[in-house]
Formats: C-alpha cells, structure tokens, sequence
C-alpha cells in the first residue's frame, strides 16, 4: 500500500481521548496498526505543529495532526550550549532557537535512546553537563527542575534549578514577579511606550490563546513596552514582563496590531487569513536578552545580558541598510 498523501487533521470532541494511532486509522482508512505505527516512527506525523513520535499520545479536542510529504530530518546534537552560570543549586544558559525549552509532560519517562531523537533544551543541557538522562524507568538521579520556559522558536536566557531548595526558591520569585526579564521584539509600524494589561484565556474563540474581558476565564497578564529603535516600517521594542504568561508578548503585541515580526500563530485575527510578513525574519523575532533574579540559597543578585543572536541580527541590518541605500539613491 503507497504512503499516505499529507493531509491535515483536527480533533473534534468527540474524538478527545483517543490515541494519536487509532485516530490516524480513522482518518486513513485501509491502513493497519503497524503502518500507522511505521508512519509516526517515520517522521511523517506533527501534533500541533511539532514532531510526535508517541503513537500512545491521548489527543485533546482542538488538536492538529499533519502528515508531512517528506521525514523530517533527525536533529543535530547541539554539544556546545553556552553556560552563562552553573553552581550546584542552577545553571543559567543561553537558548538557540528551533529547540524545546522541556518535554511534555506525556514524554518524561522516555529512555535517552527515544529523547535523543527529538531533543529539548533540558535533555541538551543534562548532557553537557554530565548530568546522564535516565536509562530505565522511574530513573532516581537527579534532574533539571524547570523554573522557566521559553518559546521553542524564541532565543535568550533560561535558567533551570538543581536542586529543590533552588526550585522552590526561584518559583517564588517568579511567581512573585520579581525576576527580571527583558526581551527584544521587532514588530511592524509604529508602537510607542506603554503598559499593556489583559486578561489571558487558553482559547479565543478559534483554538488559539488570546484575551478575554471575562476574568474568570482567564489571567492577568502585564507587558511593559518600551521603544528600542525606530526603524523606517518597523519598531525595535524592548518588552518587560511582570506577569509570564504562555505567549503572552505575542498575544499582547499581535492584539494591538503590531505581530511580532516571523509570528506564524497570531498574525491573524481570529478566523482569518495570516497577515503578510515583509521583514524577512526567518523564525519569530523575539529574543530573551535579559535575566536577573536573587540567588535562592545564597541570596547573591545575579544578572546577565545576551546579545541578538546573528539570525535576528542580520535582519535589523538588512533593514538599515536598505533605508542607507533608499537614502543613497534619493
């Protein structure tokens, strides 16, 4: 039987429930367990826009699934993630873009054989640092304990606690709001300096997050915006959060008319077709750039700055110097 035609799929409620492999027998009729099996170990199948390869995964209402034309390829080892900080309590790193920052929930007991094969940022990180990644179930050794996220397609510093003290510590101090992080956001037009407060639900109305004026649906969510450079098109923002809600700069920039610039979910309003992208950045221009919170064991203020990486930083020149040569030419 030839390989399945990529298709896309959506998980209606009525189909809530069921695993990734029995759902794909529904919508391919006439292929058996095995091929469907086959077909997820093959690269060929994304939930909601990323590699799944847990055929056992219990979707949710609102799911995608897509079946891709072609594998996607096996990923690259990164071995050489740039450690900012490490002591025996966190480490304090800088994140490239294209990786998870953690596993799904769904995925934490697999072996290193199967996590290698779409590695996060934690299993990257434990490696590096010796930290090995658990060979047989309910693996006793120590783990990175998550603090903190970022988007897989955002850069910038992320700090993951070793230990329970430090976990407990820095948990408070974000949930607190305390912790400083500052991020970098090219976004088109004009936007200038401003706080912006909404309350933050997990569906808008067509399957993605956005705000809502009822505040029993949903969070408070406050983004401190501020100018960084003006640009002929674009604006070059500096954002500061107090809050850390899932994509929360996203949303928060995209509901005032200024997605950020690669932004691939919320360039739209809902139910509408994606608004038109002319600043080239090759992923989501949005870049963690600052860090600082106090050391939760040792009470010591800690702080450090990132630089755009070159894929973000090449865009910001290729837009100056398209605006030195209009000016040129003029």
């Amino acid at each position: 039987m030839t390989a399945p035609a990529p298709r896309s799929f959506a998980v209606t409620a009525e189909q809530a429930g069921q695993t990734l492999a029995a759902l794909l027998r529904v919508w391919l009729p006439g292929q058996s367990w095995s091929q469907v099996r086959k077909l997820i170990a093959g690269r060929r199948v994304q939930l909601n826009g990323e590699l799944w390869l847990d055929d056992a995964r219990r979707l949710k209402a609102g799911d995608s699934v897509q079946i891709l034309a072609q594998p996607v390829r096996e990923p690259k080892l990164i071995d050489n993630i740039v450690i900012r900080h490490i002591d025996a309590h966190l480490v304090v790193i800088e994140k490239p873009a294209g990786i998870s920052t953690v596993r799904h929930p769904a995925e934490r007991a697999w072996l290193e054989e199967r996590r290698l094969l779409t590695p996060t940022l934690d299993d990257l990180v434990m490696r590096q640092i010796g930290m090995r990644l658990p060979e047989k179930k309910h693996d006793p050794r120590p783990r990175l304990r998550v603090v903190q996220r970022l988007d897989k397609e955002t850069s910038g510093l992320v700090v993951f606690a070793r230990t329970v003290d430090a976990e407990r510590g820095l948990g408070h101090q974000f949930r607190k709001h305390t912790v400083t992080r500052r991020y970098l956001a090219l976004v088109p037009g004009r936007i200038g300096k401003q706080t912006i407060r909404s309350i933050l639900t997990l569906d808008r109305g067509d399957g993605r997050r956005g705000s809502t004026t009822n505040p029993r649906l949903g969070k408070e969510a406050i983004t401190h915006i501020d100018v960084e450079e003006t640009l002929p098109g674009y604006t070059l923002l500096t954002c500061r959060l107090e809050t850390g809600r899932t994509h929360q700069i996203r949303i928060h920039l995209a509901e005032r008319g200024h997605a950020v610039c690669g932004e691939k979910v919320y360039n739209r309003k809902p139910h509408g077709e994606p608004i038109p992208d002319a600043s080239g950045a090759p992923r989501l221009f949005l870049h963690a750039a600052e860090l600082g919170f106090v050391h939760p064991v040792t009470g010591e203020a800690l702080q450090w700055d990132m630089p755009l990486p070159d894929d973000l930083r090449d865009v910001l020149n290729g837009i100056r110097t398209s605006v030195r040569n209009l000016t040129i030419d003029n």
